[in-house]
């Protein structure tokens, strides 16, 4: 239970239909740490996981007559949420925190507590479907009704036991729907709550001004990634004041200027180098996939027709996949893709099947 009107309804509908119900939510991340420091502050709107909805968590749970318990997980969320986050952005990748929470916490470690206190599954507000699929003897992901609402590109990460003893139960439902249940279950005050936007950890969606803060608070320095603009003919063209402060499609902040627009098309972490350049050279048909996981089948064994996305809101593409090796997939986009980043998930469809996904290399 998230605080939010999607998890909450999810309750209030489990338990019309007659089940035990146990309440959890997990308290991942302490929204008073970093608040003193520069243009950090705590508890600003549009954060998931907050203080004020863990109230409303619980206060969900009074309404509905279920037990509630929070479930301490901050150690392992830092460890493997907020410390690869700092890592792949000062590497000069671009990170996805949420999909790594799904994978490492919510349909990990919650399972973990679900079987600890006897529960046989668990259920979320998250928008997917899944099922049994006795001739492929697998479970299913698929996207929900309310494609608008698609989280599927957050859960490529589920294993085959997860789903299993996991329950969507908003699946085939649509946003406006559910927030007519929440005020038919007597939710009113989280009817309207509006959807959470940004990253737990990082109030304002300034990762920069995190990555400054948590360091220091850590004792560790901000290591020196300033380095050369290039142009993809090599040349230099100016300096940056570090490889974190950049991203693969970014326009804005270059600090050099030129006759006609550049973006960046590449971060070289190792050497400390931004390539820049101009916005048809951010196109490209060809991406490689590391650690690949499957859903839908065991394993790809020969090239496969799929759709792909890149980005949480990117148009699924046509494409082939292939493995490259074993554990890494060759992507070739029909057409070329814009601002193919790595450190991004990159997640296989059919149809409405989630084939499987992985993290772009």
């Amino acid at each position: 239970m998230s605080g939010g009107v999607d998890s909450s309804t999810v309750a209030a509908l489990l338990r019309d239909e007659g089940h035990q119900l146990v309440g959890l939510t997990m308290q991942l991340w302490n929204q008073r740490r970093l608040s003193d420091a520069p243009g950090m502050t705590e508890n600003k709107a549009g954060r998931c996981c907050s203080l004020d909805d863990v109230y409303d968590a619980r206060r969900v749970a009074e309404t509905l007559g279920i037990p509630y318990y929070v479930v301490n997980h901050q150690h392992r969320f830092e460890q493997d949420v907020v410390r690869p986050f700092v890592a792949e952005y000062l590497s000069g990748r671009t990170p996805i925190p949420c999909s790594l929470c799904n994978n490492h916490l919510k349909f990990d470690q919650l399972l973990v507590v679900a079987k600890q206190i006897g529960a046989d599954s668990i259920a979320t507000g998250h928008y997917a479907r899944n099922s049994y699929d006795p001739k492929r003897a697998r479970w299913i992901l698929k996207r929900p009704a309310d494609l608008a609402k698609d989280q599927t590109y957050f859960l490529f990460g589920l294993t085959q036991e997860q789903l299993a003893h996991t329950r969507f139960p908003l699946g085939e439902m649509r946003k406006p729907d559910v927030r007519d249940q929440a005020r038919q279950h007597g939710l009113n005050v989280l009817a309207d709550k509006p959807d959470s936007q940004e990253i737990c950890f990082v109030p304002g969606g300034d990762y920069k001004q995190f990555i400054d803060a948590y360091l220091h608070e850590q004792g560790e320095e901000l290591p020196d990634t300033a380095g050369d603009l290039v142009t993809t003919s090599g040349d230099v063209i100016g300096q940056h004041t570090g490889i974190h402060n950049f991203t693969v499609g970014q326009r804005k902040g270059l600090g050099v200027a030129t006759g006609s627009p550049l973006y960046v098309l590449k971060i070289n972490g190792e050497i400390k180098q931004v390539v820049v350049g101009r916005g048809e050279e951010l196109y490209s048909s060809v991406m490689h996939v590391k650690r690949p996981n499957w859903i839908s089948i065991a394993a790809v064994d020969a090239p496969m027709r799929v759709e792909v996305k890149i980005r949480h809101r990117h148009e699924p593409a046509a494409a082939t996949i292939e493995m490259s090796s074993a554990d890494e997939v060759l992507v070739t986009f029909d057409t070329p893709q814009r601002a193919i980043t790595p450190g991004q998930a990159a997640v296989f469809y059919d149809g409405d099947e989630v084939v499987g996904g992985g993290w772009i290399a």
